[in-house]
């Protein structure tokens, strides 16, 4: 009798799971909505974006129900290719990594992250962000660069493109400025930060990546502009954020940088099951006889 009671038990309460697991995922699927330039605007003061980056086809569908924007990254030359910094991202790299995050994540807002000396000038701006259009279904390109890249933006916008503007610690200056530095931190730079900010809207940009700056600074920059400002260590004042896949998610581990939060402790759990994997093997406990044909 008790193990008949045990049994009704254990039968009621993996239905209640199940039952909550598939509201909860009902949940998630009725919160998401397929964004564009429109309702990425309108979000301004009304809805808090989240962005994330992504490489692949399959990390990209696991996020495309969950953010509002992907951003194939130019970051994917460090977490991904190795490399001490973004520069030698070619733009044939990107567009390869793009066109698979768009295959993985048809309905997602994907943005392409234009890699340095891409966009040196007008005309090659404009050519490169055609090719990117023509060969990928990215929705956008990313610029790094304030008012001086103001006449850029402009161009490609009277040309169709869609363009996200890029603010404050820029990867792509690390090597012109000496390294990576926070910005924000005189009232001089704040000042050229809110001008820039202003001047990239101006130019037609949908919306702004503002890095690696004071929160003090975020928050005046925020409420200079009518476009969303994406923080990224920038405080919780800006009108989203975003984070890299593997620094959120605990995959890279050479540094952590102040302003990420691992939700995941990516690395250990892979090495992990990898170790595992190696100890079944070699004690030949795998493949077991339900997974032989």
């Amino acid at each position: 009798m008790l193990h008949n009671f045990n049994k009704k038990v254990l039968i009621r309460y993996n239905i209640v799971l199940i039952t909550m697991s598939r509201k909860f995922m009902s949940i998630i699927k009725n919160d998401f909505e397929k964004q564009n330039i429109t309702k990425i605007k309108n979000s301004k003061n009304n809805k808090k974006l989240t962005m994330i980056t992504a490489y692949d086809a399959l990390f990209a569908k696991l996020f495309e129900e969950v953010a509002d924007m992907i951003l194939v990254g130019d970051s994917l030359n460090m977490s991904f290719a190795g490399q001490s910094d973004t520069l030698s991202a070619t733009l044939d790299q990107m567009i390869y990594h793009t066109k698979a995050v768009c295959k993985g994540a048809p309905n997602s807002f994907v943005i392409l992250d234009m890699p340095f000396g891409s966009y040196i000038n007008k005309n090659e701006a404009l050519e490169n962000s055609i090719r990117v259009y023509r060969e990928t279904n990215a929705a956008a390109v990313k610029i790094e660069g304030g008012a001086d890249r103001a006449d850029i933006i402009e161009h490609l916008r009277k040309n169709s493109i869609a363009v996200m503007g890029h603010i404050g610690l820029m990867p792509q200056y690390v090597r012109s400025e000496g390294g990576y530095k926070v910005r924000g931190k005189t009232k001089e730079d704040v000042a050229q930060l809110v001008a820039d900010a202003i001047a990239v809207e101006k130019a037609g940009a949908f919306a702004i990546v503002a890095e690696g700056i004071k929160t003090q600074a975020a928050l005046e920059i925020t409420k200079a502009v009518q476009i969303p400002v994406i923080g990224i260590g920038a405080g919780n004042v800006t009108d989203g954020q975003v984070l890299v896949w593997s620094d959120m998610l605990g995959f890279f581990e050479d540094f952590k940088p102040k302003f990420v939060r691992h939700y995941l402790d990516g690395a250990s759990l892979v090495k992990n099951a990898v170790n595992q994997y190696r100890s079944d093997v070699q004690d030949s406990s795998f493949p077991s006889k339900d997974e032989e044909y």
